[in-house]
């Protein structure tokens, strides 16, 4: 006999879908709910330039595409006959009134009221208000409402973050020799287990003495081959780390390359370097970086046309 399946409804906020516009396709077979306050505000951020614009007109998108010919006021399947259905909320005062209690008459407590009446109207399913916004959930774990946050999307392991290396302890004397040599060995005498990942970088270490060597698993011609320390633009790595970025970017056959560490390990500097030395082989360079509003002031307060309010941000790297 097959295992019943408990349900849940799951009431998304405004904060949520402009993290993730598709969020309301990440709850499986579970229901969806959106408060018709979520789609007037949803309505107020779609213009613009920035993501969190783009996440909005996306999402009207998508639900102007599964309302098709159904009433989005009745249940409507999601990801289809077999999967969750979704359905906006319209304003419902529940038996506790959000705007009432706590004092003040907004959005947030509208779509409080919207979870709440809900939880009323079905109360055999789990109503779980899913938000981004702390205070919000808080407000309605208050009225004895379930709140989570939207954790789709979320590096729950940092840990466990692919790391682009992986170190070889003990290894037999006669591969490195052969590395530094030929410049290459052989991957599968080497790496008896596993099966290699392409522009995979190794550290190998020698069984009984101290040296070691770097070596790169070419996809192309299949072996491991010697990485060595190469100065771009008059940069010169000063560890593994930064030797393996610098032989990514400045390889022509990776067309991506990503770099992660804490601040100060010189990934800004390998990359634009590794690019400059590069410069030849490309039409253009873009050098981006995200502009951090300081004070709760955005770029806009900063005097000047759009160069000189960009300037200080763009500085460090001139």
């Amino acid at each position: 006999m097959a295992k019943k399946i408990d349900r849940k409804v799951f009431v998304i906020d405004t904060s949520a879908i402009l993290f993730d516009h598709h969020a309301i396709h990440n709850f499986k077979e579970h229901d969806v709910a959106i408060p018709i306050t979520v789609l007037e505000e949803i309505d107020r951020f779609k213009k613009g330039n920035d993501v969190i614009n783009f996440e909005a007109r996306e999402f009207i998108r998508n639900i102007d595409k599964l309302s098709g010919q159904f009433s989005l006021q009745d249940w409507i399947p999601l990801n289809g006959p077999t999967k969750g259905k979704i359905k906006v909320l319209m304003h419902e005062k529940a038996g506790i009134d959000a705007n009432q209690v706590f004092g003040e008459k907004k959005a947030d407590h509208n779509i409080l009221n919207a979870a709440l009446h809900l939880k009323e109207q079905m109360p055999e399913r789990k109503v779980i208000l899913v938000s981004k916004d702390i205070n919000l959930r808080l407000k309605a774990k208050s009225l004895n409402l379930q709140a989570e946050d939207y954790n789709t999307g979320k590096v729950k392991d940092i840990e466990g973050l692919y790391t682009g290396k992986t170190v070889i302890e003990n290894v037999n004397k006669k591969f490195i020799d052969q590395i530094y040599k030929d410049g290459y060995c052989n991957f599968s005498e080497l790496v008896k287990k596993g099966k290699p990942i392409a522009n995979h970088y190794y550290i190998l270490r020698s069984k009984y003495e101290s040296n070691s060597a770097l070596a790169c698993f070419n996809p192309t011609i299949g072996r491991l081959e010697r990485v060595m320390k190469e100065t771009a633009y008059g940069i010169r790595p000063r560890n593994a780390e930064q030797t393996f970025a610098m032989h990514a970017v400045l390889n022509p056959d990776v067309k991506l390359v990503t770099i992660q560490g804490v601040a100060g390990t010189g990934k800004t500097l390998i990359a634009l370097a590794s690019a400059l030395q590069m410069k030849q082989s490309y039409r253009q360079i873009y050098l981006a970086r995200p502009i951090v509003p300081l004070s709760n002031k955005d770029i806009g307060y900063l005097p000047g046309d759009i160069k000189s309010k960009i300037n200080p941000y763009m500085e460090p790297y001139r």
